[in-house]
């Protein structure tokens, strides 16, 4: 394989890990066995700390390809919970309020979720990486500082209820580019008079790759020394 001309990768984030860090791991890891001090690496579709699941990964030329792979569709398996919030509309901040739930039935669920698909407006979460003015949403946030978004147009597939056990719901989401599934369960908890939050976030599938077919972080320096590794011209191949 050839990192430096460009691949594409796919990887299980793992949980507690940032995009950013899994990008900066795997940068690491590449340059360490091309014996480089440099190569371009990024992400296609940025996951939460708190998600798991594919997240695609380009190198070298590939980073080119980059916005292409941001376009395709994603699926999602997503844990809800009723009757509480949070600021984050996740499980990264305590609940700063709580609501009735006994009232929403598995029949109102499946009304409510229809009003989901297809193409619709979503306010992204104040703690995200939207920009505000050149600034971060979430940098702002975190400083106390009030933060209005506005509403962003995006596609969502299909939603599909796999488990119901008030109060946890976990549904399969399969949506375009810019969906927030953290608003989606805040969305939906205020469309059955409640509130709902995220207690766990996987993306399941990008495009045609599915998680089941992606590389483990933690086995990534395994999987290298199996390759027949192209180094840059006049630079030799470190084996470790």
């Amino acid at each position: 394989m050839d990192f430096v001309a460009g691949e594409i990768l796919a990887f299980d984030k793992p949980y507690g890990m940032t995009s950013f860090q899994l990008v900066s791991k795997v940068r690491y890891q590449l340059c360490r066995h091309l014996g480089i001090k440099k190569l371009k690496v990024g992400h296609a579709g940025t996951l939460d700390p708190l998600a798991t699941g594919v997240e695609i990964v380009c190198t070298g030329r590939a980073t080119k390809q980059i916005e292409a792979l941001q376009l395709h569709q994603k699926e999602y398996v997503a844990q809800l919970k009723f009757g509480a919030t949070t600021p984050s509309y996740d499980l990264e901040h305590p609940v700063d309020a709580t609501f009735p739930y006994a009232h929403i039935t598995r029949q109102m669920l499946d009304d409510a979720l229809q009003h989901f698909e297809g193409d619709i407006q979503q306010v992204p979460p104040v703690f995200s990486a939207c920009k505000v003015s050149g600034d971060r949403a979430c940098d702002l946030a975190r400083k106390g500082r009030e933060v209005t978004l506005a509403p962003k147009h995006i596609h969502i597939e299909r939603i599909e209820v796999l488990h119901f056990a008030l109060p946890d719901v976990t549904l399969r989401v399969t949506c375009g580019k810019g969906t927030y599934i953290r608003a989606l369960a805040r969305d939906i908890g205020l469309a059955l008079n409640s509130g709902a939050h995220l207690t766990a976030l996987r993306r399941t599938r990008v495009g045609e790759i599915d998680v089941e077919n992606c590389l483990s972080l933690e086995h990534f320096e395994e999987y290298l020394n199996q390759l027949d590794l192209v180094a840059p011209p006049d630079t030799p191949v470190e084996k470790h």
